[in-house]
């Protein structure tokens, strides 16, 4: 990519949008499409890290199971609705007609989710493409020093313009769109400035943690089963009071320091510090059945025969923590086999923490979704200044609604600034 030149004198655009990942991208090429001059601005040496490196480098793009009516069964924060209205006019199907107008091949995998068959490079240089279309400025590597806001008069905030000062000069603009994302994987150059922004224009944040990200134990609790890591079985995993509870019928993964795959970063997205984790190893299994059963014809081990039901590191490692388990299952009394199948079919739990956000997909909470329009992503208080993507408090499940919430997010303030532009000149 060629370096933008060094400019002294600001230059005017209709908006500035800091941040190149996915919905910084999407919204410039929605915008410049729609006759807006746009500037995007990014800090980090390539686009799109983060759309490079998902979903195994094939970029888990969207999932065929939205539910746009109802975005809480998907999505996570103070108020998941916020996110209706711009899902259910940019929706999964509007992506991969995208896709398909660029002829780039995609496949499904389980649970609606959608992949590059080929490479997130694709995704990206789709992106680059139309953000091209729309005549988008591109800089980057762009530092930005400093954002300020000039009101039209010294009575009101509106008709006002941006000015952002950058390492490649001044820019000034009255739309500034805020898709920096989150705090999640700061070696792809994660950083907080989408939150220093809300700050400084007074928008209230919802504090933020990581989300679905591994979870982890402390290591004289973990010593049991830290030999087993790379072991991978499907679970149902739970968590909450009964009012609050989640469940996920997932994968779940055992490594050095706890528990990751699918099901514990599903579930560690409403996981909170100090409670417990319910986990079924066996589920869709009556294990007390299945136990008895085995005592009146079998003479084998109860580890072997837990073998045939779960993988046998983890069946040795169970009953190697409980002496009166390291026998024929014939010889192992009731009480003994009616507690260890309750302990299979709901093992109990309490992580002392996660990986952070060194490992963390996302980031949970962000820029409070009171302080904005839902139809259109801008801040109700500031005129002209709207957040996209991960920097709000909207969060999705693993398997795509992320990206989705990105397309959707950054096509709602595209549409917005185009139709306030068209007003202003008519």
């Amino acid at each position: 990519m060629n370096p933008a030149p060094t400019f002294s004198a600001p230059l005017q655009y209709d908006a500035i949008i800091v941040g190149a990942g996915a919905a910084g991208l999407f919204c410039a090429a929605q915008a410049g499409q729609r006759g807006l001059k746009v500037v995007l601005i990014d800090h980090a040496e390539k686009v799109a890290e983060k759309i490079r490196i998902s979903g195994g480098g094939r970029c888990n793009f969207t999932n065929r199971d939205l539910d746009v009516r109802a975005p809480h069964k998907h999505y996570v924060g103070q108020n998941p609705q916020f996110c209706r209205s711009a899902l259910s006019r940019y929706t999964p199907a509007d992506f991969i007609a995208l896709l398909e107008q660029h002829r780039i091949p995609y496949e499904e995998k389980h649970k609606g989710q959608l992949f590059a068959s080929r490479s997130a490079e694709d995704i990206i240089r789709m992106l680059l493409a139309e953000c091209a279309t729309g005549k988008v400025e591109h800089w980057q590597p762009c530092s930005v020093k400093k954002v300020s806001f000039l009101a039209s008069n010294a009575d009101t905030a509106s008709a006002g313009r941006y000015e952002v000062h950058t390492d490649r000069g001044m820019v000034t603009a009255p739309n500034l769109v805020i898709a920096t994302g989150g705090l999640s994987i700061p070696k792809i150059g994660a950083t907080d400035f989408g939150y220093r922004v809300a700050q400084q224009f007074g928008l209230p944040l919802v504090e933020r943690r990581p989300g679905l990200v591994p979870l982890t134990f402390d290591g004289q609790h973990w010593q049991a089963y830290a030999q087993l890591a790379g072991l991978a079985l499907p679970v149902e995993i739970s968590t909450g009071s009964k009012k609050e509870r989640m469940s996920f019928h997932e994968d779940l993964l055992f490594t050095h320091r706890g528990l990751s795959g699918p099901a514990v970063l599903q579930i560690s997205s409403y996981w909170k510090e100090g409670t417990p984790l319910q986990i079924n190893l066996l589920p869709g299994t009556d294990m007390a059945d299945v136990l008895q059963q085995a005592k009146a014809h079998s003479r084998k081990l109860v580890t072997n025969e837990l073998a045939t039901h779960m993988p046998t590191r983890l069946a040795d490692a169970w009953t190697a923590q409980q002496p009166d388990l390291q026998r024929p299952i014939n010889e192992t009394s009731d009480k003994a086999l009616t507690r260890l199948a309750e302990q299979l079919s709901r093992w109990e739990i309490t992580p002392s923490g996660s990986e952070g956000y060194k490992k963390a997909e996302v980031t949970l909470g962000g820029v409070d979704t009171k302080a904005l329009s839902q139809q259109t992503m801008e801040c109700k208080s500031q005129p002209g200044l709207y957040c996209i993507g991960e920097v709000v408090d909207i969060t999705g499940w693993l398997g795509g609604y992320n990206f989705q919430w990105a397309w959707a997010s950054a096509f709602a303030c595209a549409q917005a600034m185009a139709q306030a532009a068209a007003a202003t000149k008519a």
